[in-house]
């Protein structure tokens, strides 16, 4: 059992959840906390490294089943609870901390979103959940989005980068050139303000959403590219909602109107 708090395995992990060129170095990433880690064994993403308190994991349901899995594995190892706490990001970790593989994910058909700049890690985190959530098909992010192989964005996706396909850092002339493969219906660019409501759009098509930036908004490049602006009516004094409770909200509403098997089309079917 590993007990130094400066054990190699350690030492490895925090410069994972430190250092963005690391990770993307050795196409790697770090899993924290019993669900996280049990996601990523269900949907065989390969676990490159693992550190475990066996004693902490015995408290948990899905814990004891980890247990039976990791013990006698070459990548993974028992370690004292101090030692894992040493390996985690989070103040009260669960006693389990992994290092994964980036899994390569394909797209799937289905809405295209992109993330403009977005920089705060809960926010990318919780759009990515909503996206997997939603059925989206890819996620593309620009350059200034938080890293979303960062420790942080993980939590918050909880298992979305295990089944998402998702390009980080990809400049709006990339984007530009993929969107002109994919052809889609429509690019539609969330904002403070518009006379287009999202209720109004048909959500069916092929179409691109792009959420932009916590407190910039949707980026000049991104806007030149958007075909419609679109808005989230609210009856309140808010001037606008969180990013990821705005973004949430678009992509379930694709969602509902695709699980309703809508035929009728929208009060405006042109967009």
């Amino acid at each position: 059992m590993i007990s130094s708090l400066t054990n190699a395995h350690v030492r490895r992990i925090r410069a994972l959840r430190a250092n963005r060129e690391e990770r993307y170095g050795e196409r790697c990433f770090v899993l924290e906390g019993v669900r996280l880690v049990a996601t990523a064994c269900a949907t065989n993403v390969p676990l490159l490294l693992v550190l475990f308190a066996p004693e902490q994991l015995d408290h948990h349901p899905l814990g004891q089943q980890l247990l039976g899995q990791l013990v006698g594995q070459t990548h993974c190892y028992a370690a004292t609870a101090r030692v894992v706490a040493a390996a985690a990001d989070t103040p009260n970790p669960q006693g389990i901390v992994a290092v994964a593989a980036i899994p390569e994910v394909s797209p799937k058909p289905g809405l295209t979103l992109i993330l403009d700049a977005l920089q705060d890690p809960g926010n990318v985190g919780t759009l990515l959940r909503s996206a997997e959530a939603a059925g989206v098909g890819q996620v593309f992010c620009t350059p200034g989005t938080a890293d979303i192989y960062s420790p942080k964005v993980v939590r918050s996706a909880m298992g979305a980068h295990f089944t998402l396909a998702m390009q980080p850092d990809l400049p709006w002339e990339a984007i530009t050139t993929l969107l002109t493969k994919l052809q889609p219906s429509a690019i539609y660019a969330a904002v403070a303000t518009s006379s287009l409501p999202y209720y109004d759009l048909n959500w069916l098509q092929n179409a691109v959403l792009i959420i932009g930036n916590e407190t910039k908004g949707v980026s000049e490049a991104g806007l030149a590219l958007a075909t419609h602006q679109i808005t989230i009516p609210m009856a309140g004094q808010a001037e606008s909602l969180n990013a990821a409770v705005a973004g949430s909200i678009l992509l379930f509403e694709m969602l509902r109107q695709k699980s309703c098997l809508v035929k009728a089309g929208p009060r405006n079917p042109q967009l």
